[in-house]
């Protein structure tokens, strides 16, 4: 829908329910509410679909999921006619993947876009939402549905000074959509996670120099990216209900890597070894997947996280620098593992250079450069890859108010807490789809996506059988939930990272783990128990 469309638009009209984000959620929601002859209204803040990977363009930038994953299982005939061209999909092709299923199936009539929702607060009386756009347009709906994304507010760093430099500034998650050229150019990059680790080694191969200013080192596995063979895609798509099938039983949603089924222990340490060295050869995810114990026990973490570290020292020719790249303040996969073509060879390169700001943090940005002490570093160009607000940022920046008046945000405001990371208590009728105490970013998030807006649509439909008008959480099941999230995740070593699944990110955030890490076979054995049980924990009314 274009702009003039927009205008056209009355000042005033009212939808069965409205969406808020046009990524890979918005748009499967709009396809379901549509197929159960709901009216429907999607407002988008870009000018186009495809959410995470209409925003993230920067060089490099790719799924850390490979592509025949990660892609909807909803419509076979769609599965079938799209053809991946490469191992993980780039974000190029992912973007042309949205836009094929945004053609395919005539979403875009119900989109408004270039459009941010300022607000939503609830009627008390009618209990409908009311909905306000920067754009001036305000529209009604029974139901609010969050689509925004786990990773959709970029985090600026609090450094003092950077918004006074004077050169070109540019965010990972907010790139020009033209591109970038650092041809010849000085360039310095802040942050060493997933967005940096694509990234650096692509501007590494253009500029006439590049910086890294590292606070903590990450773990990243080689990605082993390259085509997909037509042979393998159309093997795989002969088994595509199969593979599904296959993920759902699985702790991350991921088919590739099955579930292991024996202790870093149970193996001597040469069977280890070689158990390492294959996962590293495959490439990926696959080393977190070789055990069973390596995100429950630090002593069966070690041998893992001390493996990837020898291959860090093995690839990385100055000493001091491979020590550098080395994490040693986190166990491996308790944040978010990163996955790469040749990174740690970049710092092999001349024209590279890897600065220390962990002891020492940068002091100022000034017009040309980044200070550290009496230290300067002049660049033409500073690349931000500080991150996201992540999993509640999004959802926070819009004033949503409850028919109480109460602020989502201020109901958060000592962590996020929601029923199945769906619904939120004293919230009626409004929806979270992969919500935080959800498996969601620690799953493979299309999986996690489809089946949080089927739960939904089950939700509106069991309504309009029932003749129910409004659905809230229970407050006694949304504190359960959240004390069994929390217990999970107390289980395992994820707390022991500071990390965004922390929100430690963030000065000021909670520090309050949000994710559901039992694992996406248990988290739909639970849900699937829920709605067996007359939807427990849900409060229907007239």
């Amino acid at each position: 829908m274009t702009i003039a469309d927009q205008q056209a638009i009355a000042a005033e009209e009212h939808f069965d329910a409205i969406v808020v984000g046009a990524g890979f959620a918005g748009m499967y929601m709009l396809h379901r509410l549509r197929a159960m002859g709901l009216t429907a209204r999607v407002y988008e803040r870009g000018d186009g679909v495809g959410g995470t990977w209409y925003w993230n363009r920067y060089p490099g930038a790719r799924c850390d999921l490979e592509s025949m994953e990660y892609s909807y299982s909803f419509d076979q005939d769609l599965e079938q006619e799209w053809n991946w061209a490469e191992k993980y999909g780039t974000q190029p092709e992912l973007l042309k993947y949205a836009n094929h299923v945004a053609d395919r199936f005539d979403l875009r009539r119900d989109i408004v876009f270039e459009t941010r929702v300022d607000s939503a607060h609830q009627d008390k009386t009618s209990g409908l939402w009311t909905v306000k756009t920067d754009a001036g347009t305000v529209a009604t709906a029974t139901h609010l549905i969050l689509a925004t994304g786990n990773l959709s507010t970029p985090q600026l760093p609090k450094i003092d000074g950077v918004g006074a430099f004077q050169g070109r500034t540019f965010h990972t998650g907010q790139w020009p959509h033209e591109g970038v050229d650092f041809s010849g150019r000085r360039v310095g990059v802040i942050g060493t996670g997933s967005s940096a680790v694509q990234a650096i080694p692509k501007i590494a191969a253009q500029a006439a120099h590049l910086t890294v200013f590292q606070r903590t080192a990450n773990f990243s596995i080689p990605a082993r990216h390259g085509p997909l063979a037509a042979e393998d895609r159309e093997a795989q798509k002969a088994r595509y209900g199969e593979i599904r099938e296959a993920a759902y039983q699985t702790p991350f949603g991921i088919a590739k890597y099955g579930s292991p089924t024996k202790s870093a222990f149970d193996v001597s340490d040469a069977e280890r070894q070689e158990i390492y060295e294959q996962a590293w050869a495959l490439g990926g995810q696959a080393i977190m997947f070789t055990f069973t114990d390596l995100l429950l026990d630090a002593k069966a973490n070690e041998t893992a996280a001390e493996f990837v570290r020898e291959r860090i020292r093995e690839t990385v020719n100055d000493p001091e620098v491979a020590e550098l790249l080395c994490p040693k303040d986190h166990p491996i996969g308790t944040k978010r593992l990163c996955l790469d073509s040749f990174y740690y060879e970049t710092y092999n390169r001349d024209n590279v250079s890897l600065i220390n700001v962990k002891q020492t943090p940068i002091t100022r940005i000034d017009a040309n450069a980044v200070v550290i002490d009496s230290q300067v570093y002049e660049i033409d160009d500073l690349v931000l890859a500080t991150g996201f607000d992540a999993m509640t940022g999004a959802a926070r920046d819009i004033d949503i108010r409850n028919e109480k008046g109460t602020s989502l945000a201020d109901s958060w405001v000592a962590g996020p807490q929601t029923y199945l990371g769906l619904m939120v208590a004293e919230f009626p009728n409004m929806y979270l789809i992969t919500g935080p105490q959800s498996p969601g970013v620690k799953s493979q998030m299309i999986l996690s996506i489809e089946h949080h807006v089927d739960m939904i649509a089950d939700l509106i439909e069991k309504m309009r059988t029932d003749g129910s008008r409004r659905v809230v959480p229970a407050n006694p099941a949304q504190e359960d939930w959240v004390v069994e999230n929390n217990n999970v995740a107390n289980m395992t070593l994820y707390p022991a990272a500071a990390s965004w699944y922390m929100g430690a990110n963030i000065p000021g955030k909670p520090r309050v783990f949000m994710p559901y890490v039992a694992g996406v076979k248990q988290y739909r054995a639970t849900c699937a128990e829920i709605v067996a049980d007359n939807w427990r924990g849900f409060e229907f009314s007239p």
